[in-house]
């Protein structure tokens, strides 16, 4: 799976995203739209971390999927 694929199936996804970072909200959900810079960016605000782990934790949670 890439990313474009991610973004076309973006409403299923939403729920594996959830899973992982229980704290987005639904709104947050609508505002990343399945654009992994979205993604990073609010993973980084809800949980306070540093960009960069953020983003390590997004691309851990990609390999998985």
């Amino acid at each position: 799976m890439n990313w474009d694929q991610i973004e076309g199936r973006w409403k299923q996804m939403r729920g594996h995203v959830k899973r992982e970072w229980g704290r987005l909200t639904d709104d947050d959900l609508d505002e990343i739209e399945g654009q992994q810079e979205k993604l990073v960016g609010l993973v980084q605000e809800a949980y306070g971390v540093k960009r960069e782990e953020a983003d390590r934790q997004v691309r851990n949670w990609f390999d998985r999927l």
